[in-house]
């Protein structure tokens, strides 16, 4: 109950962002902090004994030194720790019987409230024998670390570490440290109520960046640059408190001879066009604000002199994409690979009449977060253990894909490159903010029922 109240005050101040779509209202960073902290004590609590006991690892031990920190350990440090201090080594053990998890440091500092101090390094100056001897002390049947082949977010342990850890231990010790790999991914994919509420702000602050953006407040058809709203968008998001995780990008499809094939979407756009009317415009773009992040892509069509809304073909074609969205949806399902959900979904699309491509991955406290990679652009026919991994309830993904359509009256084929963040509960898929459904406009109409 604590959690519910302290989460209905933080989206009484968040709710004031819908007085200004342009203007999101944002916590200070003080309250941003309260808020982490407290997200993370409520995770320890309810999500890492599950996840313990699903992957029967009942020790994990995440092991990082300052400024070369593993990907997991940054989610469990306090909000006011920008780094690992030392050799920070934080040990999560499982007693059993239900009862509460142990959570140490084996640190010369406690970490935070959640993981409690527990070397004495004047007793015993030597770090590893410490931890060595606590690891008997306990005697966990698995003692897991963030080793992997396939998940980059649940590899890191350095390989000093590793040795350091191994040659530490008795040898029939060595023999029960296995890869926590399964463990890390659902830890980073889990998202808890609390998060999900609040997460729909958070997307729906990345929404309105957009919108302003693409709207002639920022855009002068005939002078602005795909470059000046790419960099418009890094000073807005500066601006608005937040951070982006990846440089947004804005590319442009219009009535000329050249085409938009899959390389030259993702890795060979012209970074500096003018914008003139009849351009359908494209956004990529994603925000970090409580340690989450979005990933948006969006369209919008700019009027020529005399329309008042984008060209039938051109609505038509983004109506596919949407139906591309439907079709991939409706497939998650418990216990799905990646690779199953994939193939599925573009033979089923295929059917329709589409030409799809689909490569969503999930989002979280990662951009590109744990979990199942469900199609690369480069790679439709599946992925080789990334998208082998199930798919799990309470995880949220970055539904991202592109349908292509050839437009007749361009005499040439384009692409509807869709992305928004959706939530899967386990038995279906929702839009955490709703997804885009209409070509945005710019200029946008002064009085819409003209």
């Amino acid at each position: 109950m604590k959690y519910l109240l302290a989460i209905g005050t933080l989206l009484t101040l968040l709710s004031a962002s819908a007085q200004n779509p342009y203007i999101p209202k944002t916590l200070d960073m003080r309250e941003r902090a309260e808020v982490i902290d407290r997200w993370l004590e409520e995770r320890v609590e309810t999500v890492l004994p599950d996840l313990m006991r699903r992957t029967g690892i009942d020790m994990w031990i995440i092991i990082a030194r300052e400024y070369n920190e593993d990907p997991v350990i940054k989610t469990m440090l306090p909000a006011t720790w920008q780094s690992a201090r030392r050799t920070t080594i934080l040990v999560i053990y499982d007693p059993g019987n239900n009862q509460p998890l142990e959570t140490m440091a084996m640190a010369r500092y406690g970490v935070g409230k959640t993981f409690k101090k527990v070397w004495d390094k004047e007793t015993q100056p030597d770090q590893w024998k410490a931890l060595a001897e606590l690891i008997q002390q306990k005697n966990p049947k698995k003692i897991g670390i963030n080793k992997s082949t396939t998940f980059a977010l649940a590899d890191g342990i350095s390989a000093t570490h590793y040795d350091m850890l191994v040659n530490a231990l008795p040898t029939s010790f060595q023999k029960r440290v296995t890869s926590a790999e399964n463990l890390a991914i659902g830890w980073l994919e889990t998202r808890t109520p609390s998060e999900m509420m609040v997460y729909q702000n958070i997307v729906r602050m990345a929404h309105q960046i957009i919108a302003e953006g693409f709207s002639e407040k920022v855009i002068q058809p005939g002078i602005t640059t795909t470059d000046d709203v790419v960099w418009w968008f890094r000073d807005r998001i500066r601006e608005l408190g937040f951070t982006a995780w990846f440089h947004p990008s804005v590319s442009i499809q219009r009535k000329d001879p050249e085409s938009f094939e899959h390389l030259r979407a993702f890795s060979d756009r012209p970074e500096d066009q003018v914008i003139i009317p009849g351009d359908l415009l494209h956004v990529d773009f994603g925000i970090t604000y409580l340690r989450l992040n979005t990933d948006t892509q969006q369209h919008a069509y700019v009027l020529k002199p005399g329309e008042k809304e984008a060209p039938s073909y051109l609505n038509e074609a983004f109506a596919k994409g949407n139906e591309l969205q439907d079709v991939f949806t409706n497939n998650f399902q418990t216990g799905l690979s990646g690779n199953d959900i994939l193939l599925k979904s573009l033979k089923e699309a295929k059917a329709q009449g589409l030409k799809p491509t689909i490569y969503t991955h999930p989002i979280g406290y990662h951009g590109h977060a744990a979990g199942p990679t469900i199609g690369l652009w480069d790679q439709q026919g599946g992925v080789p253990g990334a998208g082998d991994y199930p798919l799990y309830p309470n995880t949220a993904y970055s539904i991202e894909l592109n349908n292509a359509v050839y437009i007749d009256e361009w005499d040439k084929e384009i692409r509807i490159m869709l992305e928004e963040d959706a939530f899967f509960d386990g038995e279906s898929v929702s839009y955490i903010d709703g997804r885009q459904t209409k070509l945005m406009l710019i200029p946008r109409p002064l009085n819409p029922n003209e």
